[in-house]
């Protein structure tokens, strides 16, 4: 693995653009091709091995946190519990999850966080980079399927789809509303019709979920955080609907940072996992504090022995789990952490693909600038 310098397209700009990645610049840089990664076969073989493994052990976590009820201890709402537990017993569908590892080249990938719920930077990892490597290094490789596997496991969930169409809902900006239209799109390319337009037009009218036009929802992709959902007027009634909400109500278990606790705890000492706890450092020398529900990067507390760097925002209120610093890799000033994707949710699932940013700091947020990448 290795960080190259590369001299960006002419007019990356509007190419990006016309991928839907309208919010490539601004207030910082949110896509930079002017260097790229390069993985070799070992790299690739690694992740894609890590991430099997972490999906067959998040999977068998759900059940031990069903099992042993660690709702409360992961600050998750009583009104919550009975969702969680049917749809898991139901194996309610779920279409993606991304887990976020550190990876520097030498030692084994470690599990960094699993966004299961409501991942970004999907636009960038399935399309945005998979075109940039069109057009600069036609002749190499990518490890990315994402946007043949979405298409696939829309159509394989199709039959548990009420009425052959999915709408996309998303928080009013053009990052969610451009990652909804493209999922939309992948959708429409599986034989699914839908549409997708911001959560806030959501309704309900007393019997069900409505949106525009007031037309009954029958299934809902949301780009809205469950936890959120649960605690909006209209969460009561997500019990009761006949609408069906992916991400499923049990990937809640996933989403929150507890799970790294839960995983330290199953499988000790596993070599893509770091030391993680619910109840403080322990021995732990250099150690990251990360709030339950936390997102992009906020409230995150780094601990090094001499020094603490700590980020602003809004989380924190349930909770903090305890995690391991990880060993950073370090390229040219720039610390990146890998995005590897899983399409669907079933025994032997593996990488569909992956994606990195990478900041100049300790903590990659979501904001941090996207690189591409490529393999051989």
């Amino acid at each position: 693995m290795r960080r190259i310098a590369s001299p960006p397209r002419p007019d990356w700009q509007h190419k990006v653009e016309a991928d839907g990645l309208v919010w490539h610049s601004g207030d910082q840089l949110c896509w930079d091709e002017s260097a790229f990664y390069e993985f070799n076969a070992r790299d690739a073989e690694l992740i894609r091995t890590a991430t099997g493994e972490l999906e067959t052990m998040t999977r068998a976590a759900v059940q031990h946190m069903i099992d042993e009820r660690l709702y409360q201890r992961m600050g998750i709402p009583e009104a919550a519990v009975p969702l969680i537990e049917s749809s898991w017993q139901a194996a309610a569908p779920s279409l993606l999850g991304r887990f976020d590892l550190m990876y520097d080249g030498v030692q084994q990938p470690k599990l960094l966080d699993y966004n299961a719920d409501t991942p970004g930077s999907l636009l960038e990892a399935a399309l945005v980079q998979w075109n940039w490597l069109e057009d600069l290094f036609p002749e190499r490789e990518q490890f990315n399927s994402l946007h043949e596997q979405l298409i696939a496991e829309w159509k394989s969930l199709a039959p548990q789809i009420p009425g052959g169409r999915v709408d996309v809902c998303f928080l009013d900006d053009s990052r969610e509303s451009m990652t909804a239209a493209y999922l939309q799109d992948t959708a429409g390319q599986a034989g699914l019709g839908g549409s997708n337009f911001p959560i806030r037009e959501v309704g309900w009218n007393g019997r069900a979920f409505v949106g525009p036009a007031d037309r009954p929802l029958c299934a809902v992709f949301k780009l809205y955080p469950r936890e959120w959902m649960m605690r909006d007027a209209f969460g009561r009634h997500v019990a009761a609907a006949p609408t069906l909400w992916m991400e499923p109500p049990w990937k809640m278990l996933l989403s929150n940072k507890g799970l790294l606790a839960v995983l330290w705890k199953l499988y000790p000492r596993h070599p893509n996992l770091l030391e993680a706890s619910f109840d403080g450092p322990g021995l732990m020398m250099s150690w990251v504090k990360k709030p339950l529900f936390g997102r992009g990067g906020a409230n995150i507390l780094v601990h090094q022995p001499g020094r603490d760097f700590e980020t602003a925002g809004g989380y924190g209120v349930e909770g903090f789990v305890y995690q391991a610093l990880a060993p950073v890799g370090d390229f040219d000033g720039r610390y990146p952490v890998i995005g590897s994707w899983v399409i669907g949710h079933r025994a032997g699932a593996s990488a569909a693909g992956i994606g990195i940013r990478e900041s100049a700091g300790p903590i990659v947020t979501s904001t941090a600038a996207f690189v591409p990448h490529l393999v051989g």
